[in-house]
Parts: structure tokens; C-alpha cells; sequence
């Protein structure tokens, strides 16, 4: 416990940082919809493999979208995502 919390301590001494923040802030916004992907799939029981047929791609790109440095996915392809994981997308700025 003393590993998270020393990290937890630095993070938040390095998030009083304005350009570290503007950079965390993004990056958990690629990492969290790269999660939210794999999670949704595996929930549902489906390989990449599977996912890939279902969005008519290959398993490849499935790995991309699953991938938190990935910076390629694209509004229509989110909405593939949510079509086949009968999902809604909610996109709004703050």
C-alpha cells in the first residue's frame, strides 16, 4: 500500500502543474474510452475477433480501439461501438 499511496502523493503534487493536468487530463480521456471498450466487449462474451465482424473491420483495428495510446478513433466509429454494444454515446464539453 505504501507503492500507491507515495504515487498518489506525487500525482497530486504533479496535477498543481497546468501543462501536467491539461496532459493527464487528455491521456485518461484516450485511456478511459480504451477500457470502457475492452470492458463493454469481454462483458458481452465477445473475442476481437467477434467485435471485429460485428463492426465489419478487422480484429486489428479492435485492438487499436483497445489500445489507450491509440489516437485514431473517430466519432463514427464510436458510433458503430455503441450500435453494436447497444449502447448511447453521451459527448458533451465541460
Amino acid at each position: 500500500m505504501k507503492g500507491i499511496r507515495s504515487f498518489e502523493e506525487r500525482l497530486k503534487k504533479e496535477l498543481k502543474n497546468p501543462e501536467f493536468r491539461k496532459a493527464f487530463e487528455e491521456e485518461e480521456i484516450y485511456a478511459s474510452l480504451a477500457i470502457q471498450v475492452a470492458k463493454i466487449r469481454e462483458a458481452r462474451g465477445l473475442t476481437q475477433k467477434k467485435l471485429a465482424k460485428l463492426l465489419h473491420t478487422s480484429q486489428q483495428a479492435v485492438s487499436r480501439l483497445e489500445n489507450p495510446f491509440n489516437r485514431g478513433c473517430s466519432l463514427n466509429t464510436l458510433v458503430k461501438l455503441a450500435r453494436v454494444f447497444h449502447k448511447k454515446i453521451k459527448i458533451k464539453f465541460i
